[in-house]
């Protein structure tokens, strides 16, 4: 097929099915957030357990990517597709379902397990089923549909949540589900990559997933058990699951490298970190992600706990990031082409890092919701210029061979920069809120057993009970020293985010110069006009 012939209505089909599939996914990693204060409520969920929910969708989908991905290239992408879609939306019933906080955090686990199939099935389906213009107009789709969703998941969510039933943001996926398959079984064609070596890397997944889930179990748990003794005195598991977790994190780095060494099957060739604009995009990406999805974890429990708006109400105001994110994309290409990648990249976090720091500043229990929505719109607009251009940065000096692998690899990153994001700053606005409800209420007029119940239920929701106390007489006061104690945490928690944002700026200043760097005159773009006239 030529590039000026119609592009068959078969083919218009596929890419709206890999769309749908992949819109599944995001949306679902978003959806909840929304939605999370009500679940909390529903289903009795403690502070950790909310961290749980979102931390472990991003943890085991950032564990099994890689490994998944290798097994469609080469059993066939089709067959992945199928069994992923069916194992998510199979999650998704049992999430919906769920009566316990341990059933709902499992099913979130299997739904992370099913991501990590569809996701890189549908993009290398894309790769292998198109060319030429049909390749980037089925590119655009995907792209433009990852956008479109982790945007419209907010709102979808917060309409379910407050009108229908937060069950349903889980229950959404069946119908779209079938309709997938629907379209997987008439116009997919199955595909494999038989050049591929065949083997897997189990130590590899072994180490890398053990020792994450280490690491990220010891930051959400330590306000539990106690960073090095529990409450009775015991020995907190705490301090052996985050040194046992980098201790295996380290032996995977090892054991990859002579794997590579070896000629044998790798699950990521470190050796890409040798090269400056991967090794320094990545450490952007990490830290980006561990900012944004931390932020989008704890806004939700502020705008719902202690500013009273309702979960459709939130979901409007995070859709002002979305806003801004969509009208920022149709310039990016024009400022990429004027000032560098480099340039677009820096600026972005740098907007982004300003936003957040803004949104700190001015937070208060009182704090107008345009307010609110500026700010959002602001950080929209540095995500839509810095998120597309970091990729692209990250992969323009890996050779083609490698390109596979590469971009894997800056994936599998961005998700754990996901679960690190809801574990660190989601634990910071859990202890501050619980020590700053705490001393607020010290000078009150409950007795201490009042005082204590109080300090425990805003701890163990994470402020979402703030609004049950308000309605109550007797603990009213209280539920305004929670409002203000809850302002006061989520300042603190933004503020670092901020800071995060600008580390992850510091790190691009680290970039080499790029091929796409040298930014045009108006002179010398006129004699390329006039030379290709």
């Amino acid at each position: 097929m030529t590039d000026t012939a119609p592009i068959p209505r078969q083919h218009w089909f596929a890419m709206g099915t890999l769309a749908l599939g992949v819109s599944l996914v995001i949306m679902d990693a978003t959806i909840v957030n929304v939605a999370l204060p009500v679940v909390i409520e529903d289903l009795g969920l403690d502070s950790s357990g909310a961290q749980w929910m979102n931390a472990i969708y991003s943890l085991v989908f950032a564990s099994l990517m890689l490994t998944v991905g290798r097994f469609g290239d080469l059993y066939g992408r089709k067959r992945l597709f199928t069994m992923g879609l069916v194992l998510f939306m199979t999650a998704s019933l049992f999430a919906g379902a769920s009566v316990s906080p341990a059933m709902l955090i499992g099913s979130r686990l299997l739904q992370g397990v099913g991501a990590a199939m569809i996701l890189p099935s549908t993009l290398s389906t894309l790769n292998a089923m198109f060319q030429g213009r049909a390749r980037g107009i089925a590119f655009a789709i995907w792209g433009s549909t990852i956008g479109g969703m982790a945007a419209v998941g907010p709102l979808v969510g917060g309409w379910l949540a407050t009108d229908v039933s937060w069950r349903w943001a889980f229950w959404l996926n069946i119908p779209f589900g079938l309709l997938t398959l629907v379209g997987i079984a008439r116009y997919i064609d199955e595909t494999r990559d038989m050049t591929l070596r065949r083997g897997a890397d189990v130590p590899g997944v072994l180490l890398s997933s053990l020792g994450l889930a280490g690491i990220v179990f010891g930051l959400i748990e330590g306000q539990n058990y106690g960073w090095v003794q529990r409450p009775s005195g015991a020995v907190s598991p705490v301090p052996f699951a985050l040194v046992g977790g980098v201790a295996l994190v380290a032996v995977f780095v090892v054991v990859e490298q002579r794997r590579v060494l070896a000629d044998k099957v790798a699950l990521v060739d470190l050796g890409l970190l040798r090269i400056r604009s991967f090794r320094f995009g990545i450490i952007a990406a990490l830290i980006v992600a561990l900012g944004e999805f931390g932020l989008l974890f704890t806004l939700p429990l502020l705008l719902q706990g202690a500013l009273g708006y309702s979960a459709l109400g939130t979901g409007f105001l995070v859709l002002w990031l979305a806003v801004g994110t969509f009208l920022v994309s149709g310039a990016t290409p024009k400022l990429t082409a004027r000032i560098g990648q480099r340039s677009v990249v820096r600026v972005g976090l740098g907007l982004e890092a300003v936003a957040i720091a803004g949104l700190a500043l001015t937070l208060s229990t009182s704090v107008p919701g345009y307010v609110v929505a500026v700010w959002l719109f602001v950080y929209g607009v540095g995500v839509g210029m810095a998120t597309a251009q970091l990729t692209s940065v990250i992969l323009i000096e890996v050779p083609l061979a490698q390109s596979g692998q590469a971009s894997g690899f800056q994936t599998t990153v961005r998700q754990l920069g996901s679960a690190l994001g809801v574990a660190l700053l989601g634990g910071l606005l859990i202890a501050n809120v619980t020590s700053q409800t705490t001393a607020r209420l010290a000078g009150s007029d409950l007795t201490p057993a009042q005082r204590e119940q109080v300090v425990t239920l805003v701890h163990t929701t994470v402020g979402a009970a703030i609004p049950s106390l308000a309605t109550n007489p007797a603990t009213a006061s209280a539920a305004v020293a929670a409002e203000q104690a809850l302002v006061h945490a989520s300042k603190i928690t933004t503020g670092i985010a901020a800071g995060v944002l600008g580390i992850g700026l510091a790190a691009t200043l680290a970039l080499p110069p790029l091929p796409t760097d040298a930014p045009s005159s108006p002179r010398s773009r006129r004699k390329a006009r006039t030379a290709q006239s």
